[in-house]
Formats: C-alpha cells, structure tokens, sequence
C-alpha cells in the first residue's frame, strides 16, 4: 500500500535566499520518494526568477523558500496559483521594499562594483544568526557559501530584490497547504512579518523556533525537516490529479 507521504511524488522546487546556494538545505532531510529541484538566484528581476522556478517541473510542485527565495515564490503564487501545491515560506517578509532598504541595496551593489565584494559578504553576515550572533563555524560556513554564489550572482540578487512589491494580496488568495517558519531571533525578519503572512495565507500554519535565526535549514533542521514532510502530506492529499498540467 502507498505511503502518505510518497504516493503522488509531487516534486519539490527548493529556492534559497541571498548569497545561499544548495548548501543552504544540505542539513536537511527532504521527504523521501519526492525529486528535490534547487534554482540558483542569478538573474536581476522578480518576475525572471519566478519563470525559472515554473520553469523547472512540470505540473503542480511544492514550493520551499528562504528570504529571497520565498519572495520569489509569492510571485510564482502569483503568476501560476494552480501550480503550487504547496509552500513552504522560512524567514521572509511580503511587504514591499523600505526607502532604506532600497539605499542599502545601493550602496552594497556599489561596494561589490568597487571590487569589495567582501565587504557585502562580511555586512551581511550578523544577520544571519540568532541576535546577530554568529559562532565561529557558522561565519566560516556562511562566508564559503556567500563565496561560492559570489559577486556576479549577488548582483543579480540586489537587483531583483529591487523589484520586489507588496504579496499580501496575492497571499490571501493562496489556497493550498502553506507552512511558515520563523526563527525567535531573527533580526532581519523577525516573528511580527510572518505572522502577517500566516494571517493573509487561509489555513496556514506558523511555526516559531526558539534559539533560531535567519538561517533556519542551519540551525533548526530537524524542524524545518518535520515541517516539509507534514506539508508534503498534506499537499499530496489536496492535490487534484487534473491539476497535473502546467495550466496556470
């Protein structure tokens, strides 16, 4: 007899956040008899990144993102709702860009112009961690990865951040299963925005890990491991086979 969790083998399409690449999710046990698919970020606009996630499978997946990576999944929410069947949103913010958000963009883009790509990977770091507080192995870990996305991708990645607008509205019309995961002490998307995005998502469920920070595959993967196989459940029973096309 079919497992619950395997029957239907809906794929995953796995997005990371910003100077994060697969590595990211390499602690984490995705649910077994599923096709994990992970999408670099490395083009400059919202709406291209979400083609490449659409891109990437055929028919309904189940998205999970981080940071930049769940932002591009409200826009794939919003480009093609029938083909998500489900999502899971980790340290994000629907809201659209700050003024000083944009400004910071800016000059980090400018700094990384200026061949100091260093810099950006070394003010982008704290934030990363619980309080801002990063251990020693976890800086090294996250200044290997940010290295190996490197300068041109998280140019790219500025860029598209720039493009971002308001999801709340695409959020509330959001109707499959949705799991959002928040660390406790995460500085840079703290509890308050993801309890704004489980209150526009109908039915969705928000999780908050004490002790975590931004980087929740890393400091909280048996949770964020038991999240995706409930979520994985739960979108294999909601999904219809006759949305197995690619209709948006």
């Amino acid at each position: 007899m079919p497992n619950e969790d395997t029957a239907g083998a809906l794929p995953l399409v796995v997005v990371p956040g910003m100077l994060c690449d697969a590595g990211l999710w390499r602690d984490v046990e995705f649910p077994d008899g599923h096709d994990v698919h992970h999408v670099p970020l490395r083009r400059a606009a919202l709406g291209a990144l979400a083609d490449d996630v659409l891109a990437t499978v055929a028919g309904p997946f189940v998205l999970v993102g981080l940071s930049l990576g769940a932002i591009v999944g409200f826009e794939v929410l919003r480009r093609a709702p029938r083909r998500v069947a489900g999502l899971c949103v980790m340290a994000a913010n629907a809201g659209a860009p700050r003024p000083e958000q944009y400004a910071a963009w800016r000059e980090m883009d400018e700094l990384i112009a200026a061949g100091r790509f260093t810099d950006v990977v070394e003010r982008t770091l704290p934030d990363m961690f619980p309080d801002r507080c990063p251990t020693p192995g976890g800086a090294r870990r996250y200044r290997a990865m940010a290295h190996a996305v490197g300068a041109t991708a998280a140019r790219a990645q500025l860029a598209a951040q720039a493009t971002r607008t308001d999801a709340v509205g695409v959020l509330r019309t959001a109707r499959c299963p949705t799991v959002v995961l928040a660390g406790a002490r995460d500085t840079l998307c703290p509890p308050a925005f993801h309890r704004a995005i489980a209150d526009a998502v109908p039915g969705a469920v928000l999780t908050l890990l004490p002790d975590a920070g931004h980087l929740l595959p890393w400091q909280r993967p048996e949770a964020v491991t038991a999240a995706l196989r409930g979520l994985v459940a739960a979108a294999v029973r909601t999904t219809p086979a006759s949305t197995a096309d690619t209709t948006p």
